[in-house]
C-alpha cells in the first residue's frame, strides 16, 4: 500500500553562503544554462550535527532547464564542531513554490571516515529548501 507520508527524523538546519564571488554562468548548453555556484561558507546545527561548511572545495553546477526548473548538482565539505569531515553530497529540484520562493528538494548522501559519524554513510536524507538573503538554507531530515 503507498505511503502518504515518509517516516522522518530531523538532522541539521543548513544555511550556505553562496554571494561570493558571483555564480557564473554558461548559457546556451545542450542542457540549458549552466549556473557554477561557490559556497564561501555556512553553518548546519542540528541534534546530532553541528559545525561549519568548509569554503572550499564546494559549490552547486546547477542547470536551468528550458522550463524553467533548476537541476542541483552540489557537493559540500562539512566540518563538525569536534573535528571530523563529512562529504555530503547531492541532487535536486528548484521551481518556484505558490508563494513565489524558489522550492528545493533535494536527497542528500553522505561519506565519513571518522567512526563517530560512520552512521552517516548509511543514511538517504531528503533536504528542504530556499534562497535566503546570502545564500540557501536547508532542513535536512533522514529517511527512516
Amino acid at each position: 500500500m503507498p505511503l502518504d507520508q515518509l517516516p522522518v527524523e530531523f538532522l541539521f538546519h543548513l544555511e550556505c553562503d553562496t554571494s561570493t564571488p558571483p555564480p557564473t554562468f554558461l548559457a546556451g548548453g545542450p542542457a540549458g544554462t549552466r549556473v557554477i555556484v561557490n559556497v564561501s561558507d555556512g553553518t548546519f546545527t542540528g541534534p546530532a550535527l553541528n559545525g561549519t561548511v568548509a569554503a572550499g572545495p564546494g559549490g552547486d553546477w546547477a542547470t536551468v532547464a528550458a522550463d524553467g526548473h533548476l537541476r542541483l548538482d552540489v557537493r559540500l565539505l562539512l566540518h563538525t564542531a569536534d573535528g571530523a569531515a563529512i562529504l555530503m553530497t547531492y541532487t535536486g529540484i528548484g521551481a518556484p513554490g505558490d508563494d513565489g520562493q524558489l522550492a528545493i528538494r533535494a536527497t542528500p548522501r553522505f561519506e565519513c571516515g571518522d567512526e563517530r559519524y560512520a552512521w552517516l554513510n548509511t543514511v538517504q536524507a531528503i533536504a528542504l529548501g530556499t534562497l535566503s538573503g546570502r545564500g540557501v538554507e536547508y532542513d535536512v531530515y533522514r529517511v527512516l
